[in-house]
């Protein structure tokens, strides 16, 4: 049956002999059958977790122009930060401003490829207005490449693989992102927070910032499950790229996020994604078979599989990982598309105008074929009824 809550899994007892057995079974049962789960336990002080809230909050309390300052659309590398209503999920406006930062790396040379554009310097905001900021989110991002790093080994030992087994699709200093978000709790675009959507690396941690609900998951129902915050925890989300390289036994789930009540105060989260190298080529890992079969039982009982979203790694479609990212990113954020790739951005709209003809031409078959069907099933009748 389809799952109807999210686990709650303690990473400190992966850390000892005796209770890791244990910690690896609930880790395969919720890769396998949700793609979803909170954990606990992780070695980070809750005074860390209780800064980077802070300071990511007050981030938002800045002038708008300081914000602006730092605007995403200023670097091609998609870091920086988004005002309301700039990123687009599911083909909709996403009611939340955000500020995008990750693990500092140098600029492109003109050598290397395109999507080698993602790795760059941070754009900080200004330290005379917030001076706790940047140290804060330094360390937490360093605190959270060991544990992503160590969750990473874990689901390879709960798969039966080496531990080491997702090593070579790292490089030696891996990028890694975060996002502090705000969803406001008015305005035209509430309800969609963000919309449904996964993940797309290997693995990403939610430290949900503020006490409001809004996080939900998606079973193979096409029910919404509720994801609340729980203090000391983060959600982690299977992400897309790992569903490929284990070949779909670990479920990268859709989830969503709804904008608070009007009313209820703004929302806050702080998403921490595990990055992948770019140049990494799409391949399926040798996953036991007893595993698989394991999944394929799991899929069985649930009744088949819900998605409502666009799968992004694509066997066939990209050559590396960062050209489905750099493409990703560019839908996801027209406006720095418009400034620095023009090019793809076009590729894209002429896409999903090709796309938007083609199910328009399809519905309209589906009409034509019912008017048809109509006055044939009528005169069946009426012989029947003679």
């Amino acid at each position: 049956m389809a799952f109807i809550t999210i686990p709650v899994l303690d990473l400190s007892e992966a850390r000892s002999e005796d209770t890791k057995p244990a910690f690896l079974k609930q880790l395969r049962d919720a890769l396998l059958t949700v793609g979803f789960l909170y954990i606990k336990g992780t070695g980070i002080e809750q005074d860390l977790y209780d800064q980077v809230c802070n300071e990511g909050i007050r981030f938002f309390g800045l002038p708008d122009d300081e914000k602006l300052r730092i605007e995403m659309k200023n670097e091609a590398s998609f870091l920086g930060y988004s005002k309301l209503g700039n990123e687009i999920t599911a083909h909709k406006a996403d009611w939340r401003e955000q500020l995008d930062l990750s693990t500092p790396h140098p600029v492109r040379t003109p050598s290397d490829p395109l999507y080698h554009n993602l790795l760059a310097p941070n754009q900080w905001p200004n330290s005379h207005c917030l001076p706790d900021f940047r140290p804060a989110f330094e360390e937490y991002m360093r605190q959270m490449s060991a544990v992503s790093t160590l969750f990473t080994s874990l689901i390879a030992e709960s798969l039966d693989l080496p531990s080491t087994a997702f090593d070579r699709f790292f490089d030696a200093d891996q990028q890694h992102k975060l996002k502090i978000v705000k969803y406001p709790d008015n305005g035209s675009g509430v309800g969609q927070g963000v919309g449904p959507h996964k993940d797309s690396m290997l693995t990403s941690y939610l430290l949900q910032a503020s006490p409001h609900k809004g996080l939900q998951a998606q079973n193979t129902k096409g029910e919404w499950i509720d994801c609340p915050p729980i203090r000391g925890t983060l959600v982690v989300a299977i992400g897309q790229g790992l569903e490929a390289l284990t070949g779909g036994v670990c479920a990268s789930t859709t989830h969503r996020v709804l904008s608070p009540a009007a009313g209820a105060g703004a929302r806050y989260s702080i998403p921490f994604f595990q990055g992948v190298s770019y140049d990494a080529q799409f391949e399926s890992m040798d996953v036991p078979d007893h595993v698989r079969a394991l999944r394929k039982d799991v899929l069985e009982r649930q009744g088949g599989r819900r998605d409502d979203v666009e799968f992004t790694f694509v066997k066939g479609r990209w050559s590396h990982l960062g050209e489905a990212t750099l493409m990703n990113r560019v839908k996801s954020h027209p406006d720095v598309g418009e400034a620095w790739y023009p090019d793809l951005l076009k590729r894209i709209r002429e896409q999903q105008a090709a796309e938007g003809a083609a199910k328009a031409r399809a519905e309209s078959d589906d009409a034509n074929v019912r008017e048809i069907a109509t006055p044939i099933e009528r005169s069946q009748v009426a012989v029947e009824a003679h």
